[in-house]
């Protein structure tokens, strides 16, 4: 029995062992593997129009050093996509509505870009810790005020994308509740709850497949300003 709305978001353990990565691996069996066919299977064709619409346009405005780093988007695209949608099936766990975890994502990503803009343009990326025609006196403040938000950028990414499905799944938890609560009692209210759960679970898609392309679309922005 859930003591707790907030339980479904804890990681499941199985003989003491936590089926965290269990979960993040589980993604990579559902997607097709290449063939060494001339003709592939539908699933596939599909799944490379996919890959490459979405790289074209994710990496239209980045300069061409920056394209080394369409295998990394795109893979990482795919993965929270998976892990997103799956977490929406009954019974699973989704490892995106853990903090940790999207920081784990976001911070090496963040700090690849920063690293690869000061080693290939360090003047301009210490420019951005300081606008043009700054008072002397502001100069330290804004510094500071800089630099503190280049490194709330991953926070942010591991934040929002955490905030969004985790209030999403307990939407959906509470007014599924109030659906059971309903039933018995009010059949019309019920049927009227029953139909928001639905429009809100069909919600809940948009937002996993949205959320995982904004968390991309926000580090290739990262990248697009170091290259």
């Amino acid at each position: 029995m859930m003591v707790s709305f907030f339980d479904q978001f804890s990681s499941p353990f199985l003989l003491g062992v936590p089926l965290m990565m269990l979960a993040m691996l589980l993604p990579w069996i559902l997607l097709p593997t290449p063939t060494s066919r001339w003709l592939s299977n539908r699933l596939l064709t599909l799944q490379n129009w996919f890959l490459n619409m979405f790289t074209r346009q994710l990496l239209l405005p980045i300069n061409l050093p920056g394209h080394k780093w369409a295998l990394i988007l795109a893979s990482l695209m795919i993965f929270l996509l998976s892990l997103n949608l799956l977490g929406l099936l009954p019974y699973t766990f989704t490892p995106t509505t853990q903090l940790s975890v999207n920081l784990g994502f976001a911070f090496p990503l963040w700090l690849g870009t920063v690293l690869i803009g000061f080693r290939n343009q360090p003047n301009l990326s210490l420019a951005h810790l300081l606008p043009e025609g700054t008072p002397l006196l502001l100069i330290p403040i804004l510094i500071i005020i800089e630099t503190i938000s280049l490194l709330i950028r991953p926070i942010a990414l591991g934040v929002r994308l955490t905030a969004n499905l985790t209030a999403g799944h307990l939407l959906i938890q509470l007014i599924s509740t109030g659906f059971f609560v309903l039933l018995p009692l009010q059949p019309v209210v019920a049927g009227l709850t029953g139909l928001l759960l639905l429009m809100l679970s069909l919600l809940e898609v948009a937002v996993a497949i949205i959320q995982a392309y904004v968390f991309v679309l926000l580090l290739s922005l990262y990248l697009q300003e170091n290259v």
